[in-house]
Order: structure tokens, then C-alpha cells, then sequence
């Protein structure tokens, strides 16, 4: 891992996703968390004050990046939280043990989205729900075209992050039946702003 890697791409991470326009879409998503509960990409636990301590006994946190997560203070939560540093196409947790997966802003930069989301399969209980808040191709022709030509500069300055995916596309071949979707433009770069949310089971 380069320096950039380890050291810049975390912290410019943490500062754009902790605008407070993305903190709005979180506060729409991970309140619906219950149980026992995995999220995807936990980075620096932004998502860990929205969580609602009445329905929620434990939250593991996976990311393959550890700088992230160093940046994160998970302290002072009345829910138990547990730290896995790895990728999320190899997550090491058994079968049927997690009742919610929640996933923000992460798809993007999974290097196998469709290995990774088998996987988030795997670990949930039967009725197990998947919450998920991304951001992705854009319906405007004009900004999907810019989205295409882009991506592949984007990838290698953003961490991976991918600006063109089709999220409800993805959710269906990995094997999740979407059962609330929102969509639209939040505010900043029109490229990266067209946002996914809702569940799937």
C-alpha cells in the first residue's frame, strides 16, 4: 500500500463522507438496523451514532483498511462493537449469524461487488435484510456519459470507487430481492450525488 493509500485517501475519505448531506442519507438507513448486525465498509464509524441503541446488541464492523478504522472512536456506545479487518469478499463470520447487513456508500469501492454481497448472503439469518444507501449511475444521459468516460481516472484517485453502477441491477444478480428503493440527486458533484437506498432481503 502506497503512501497516498495509507495515509491521505483515509483521511480525504472520512472528511467527504462526513459531509452533512451524506450524513442525512445515513440517518435515513442504518435507524432501520436490529440485532445483530454487520455493516460493510465501516471505514471510520460514521454510521455508529445513528444506530438505535434500543434494537441493536452488537455491531461488527468490517473494513480491509485498519487506517480507516483508526481514525474511527468507537467508544461510548451502548451496543458491543467488534472490529474485522477484512475484505468483504471474504468475510469471517459463519453462516446465518448476522440478522441485518447494513452497507453505505460502499459498493463502489468492493473490488468483486457480486463475490461480496454472495457473502453478505451467507452470514444473514433466514429473513435476514440487507440496508443499503449507495451511490450510482445517474438516469440523466448527459451525467451517466460523463460517469462512463470518467471512471476509470476516478478509480484510481477515489480508493476504486466506481461512479457508474447500476445498484438495483447489482442487489438482483447477487441474490437480493429489493423490497424498498428511493432514488435521487443529493447536493454536490453530479457524478458521484445520484443515490440508492432503501432494503432487500
Amino acid at each position: 500500500m502506497g503512501f497516498y493509500a495509507k495515509y491521505v485517501l483515509p483521511r480525504v475519505a472520512h472528511f467527504l463522507c462526513s459531509h452533512k448531506t451524506i450524513r442525512q442519507q445515513r440517518e435515513k438507513v442504518v435507524p432501520l438496523a436490529t440485532g445483530r448486525v454487520l455493516e460493510i465498509g465501516i471505514g471510520s464509524g460514521l454510521n455508529l451514532p445513528f444506530y438505535d441503541p434500543q434494537k441493536v446488541q452488537h455491531v461488527w464492523g468490517l473494513d480491509p483498511h485498519a487506517e480507516m478504522w483508526n481514525l474511527a472512536n468507537p467508544r461510548n456506545f451502548p451496543f458491543d462493537i467488534e472490529f474485522l479487518q477484512a475484505p468483504a469478499e471474504r468475510i469471517p463470520l459463519d453462516d446465518g449469524i448476522a440478522d441485518t447487513v447494513v452497507v453505505t456508500y460502499t459498493l463502489c469501492s468492493v473490488v468483486d461487488a457480486l463475490d461480496a454481497l454472495g457473502e453478505m448472503r451467507r452470514i444473514l439469518k433466514p429473513g435476514g435484510e440487507l440496508i443499503f444507501c449507495e451511490h450510482g449511475a445517474a438516469p440523466v444521459k448527459s451525467v451517466r456519459r460523463w460517469q462512463d468516460r470518467l471512471n476509470p481516472v476516478w478509480q484510481k484517485v477515489a480508493g476504486g470507487c466506481k461512479l457508474n453502477l447500476q445498484i438495483p441491477v447489482l442487489l438482483e444478480q447477487g441474490g437480493f430481492k429489493i423490497r424498498v428503493i428511493e432514488t435521487m440527486f443529493i447536493q454536490g458533484l453530479k457524478l458521484a450525488s445520484y443515490n440508492y437506498w432503501g432494503t432487500a432481503v
